[in-house]
């Protein structure tokens, strides 16, 4: 069979996400493996979202609410926007495609830091636009200014990650501001805030604050982070509503389950398991730093759930090895970091077997 396939879509790298748990440890005979790889909250889901995931089962014969009336209603109270302004997806990634499909044409660009989520490039190349890639600065991280220098009459997105990932990294309310001002006004910036609810720091930028800015502001979020509830594949974004009409035009219906729905409702009452979360990240942090510091190995500060390691060798090697000692990291080599691995805080318990498995492994046992 021959296909006549566009150049651009021939020209994407299929995004590879990481095996599933069971998998590797079938594929090399381990057991009672931990993944600290994917940015996970160790916590589990929000027992408030599961609870309303099981009383929703009852109704699994029946479409969802394809306008997500329910939630929408709930994120733009707790926002403080209006429903307008709302759109849910299929994970926040489904956003950023609804973005791309929407809004870019063939030879349009869209500036994209890097390295930074994989999805970017994708869903810019399957519109047939053209990726321009910004490095990161030497602090690892979004280098706004060269991004503006980069800017030219065919830019029509900028995305920002904030927090950074692989990176951890954030931009301040000042340079955010900047940022804004060297824009052209049709330029659209999407500023990806999936791990938000982990940032510390009280002066980094928040895309919800600049929905009224004079050019469109769209702020991606998730419920896979904080909330737990990854598995269900629920986000959202938060636009002007003269934005959010274009996206429902090309938004696939039902794209929020019912169940994902349930659960995202109940979860942004569970106040308590938020809390309980971030807490246990920031110890967890605390110890990984401080093992790390005794091992004198170097580390990069972060304001999420994970963060960056340099191994000083090969990451996929050191990859392989932890695996094989039933901990599963994730290598930066994709990234363009080949001496970088990447881990989430988990659990206590796994915390330090992380730190026992990784000592074993830098010192060639």
């Amino acid at each position: 069979m021959k296909l006549s396939v566009p150049e651009y879509i021939e020209s994407i790298d299929p995004y590879k996400p990481g095996k599933p748990l069971e998998e590797l440890e079938r594929e090399y005979g381990i057991r009672d493996s931990i993944k600290l790889a994917s940015n996970e909250n160790p916590l589990g889901p929000s027992p408030k979202a599961v609870e309303a995931i099981r009383a929703g089962m009852e109704s699994l014969h029946r479409y969802p609410d394809g306008q997500g009336y329910g939630l929408v209603a709930k994120l733009a109270e707790k926002l403080g926007v209006a429903s307008e302004n709302v759109v849910l997806g299929n994970g926040s990634d489904d956003i950023i495609a609804m973005l791309t499909r929407a809004m870019l044409q063939p030879g349009d660009e869209a500036i994209l830091p890097q390295p930074s989520f994989l999805m970017y490039e994708i869903t810019v190349r399957s519109a047939g636009a053209v990726p321009v890639f910004v490095p990161l600065d030497d602090s690892l991280a979004i280098d706004l200014d060269e991004m503006l220098r980069r800017v030219t009459s065919r830019t029509r997105m900028a995305f920002l990650c904030n927090p950074n990932n692989p990176t951890g990294t954030v931009f301040s309310k000042k340079q955010f501001r900047a940022f804004l001002a060297g824009l052209p006004p049709e330029v659209i910036v999407v500023v990806d805030e999936a791990y938000i609810e982990f940032v510390r720091d009280r002066d980094c930028a928040r895309g919800i604050n600049y929905l009224d800015a004079d050019r469109a502001v769209v702020t991606l979020r998730t419920f896979s982070k904080a909330y737990g509830l990854a598995g269900l594949r629920i986000g959202y974004g938060v636009m002007r509503e003269t934005l959010s009409k274009y996206l429902h035009r090309v938004r696939l219906p039902f794209n929020a389950s019912s169940l994902a729905q349930a659960g995202a409702i109940a979860a942004l009452d569970d106040e308590v398991f938020l809390q309980k979360t971030l807490h246990l990240v920031q110890e967890g942090l605390k110890y990984l730093f401080k093992s790390l510091d005794r091992l004198g190995i170097r580390y990069f500060p972060t304001q999420s759930n994970f963060f960056l390691i340099d191994v000083a060798r090969n990451a996929d090697d050191v990859f392989e090895l932890m695996l094989r000692e039933g901990v599963i990291v994730r290598s930066m080599t994709s990234y363009g970091y080949p001496n970088y691995i990447r881990i989430n805080v988990g659990l206590p318990g796994e915390n330090e077997r992380f730190i026992r498995a990784f000592e074993k492994v830098l010192a060639g046992k």
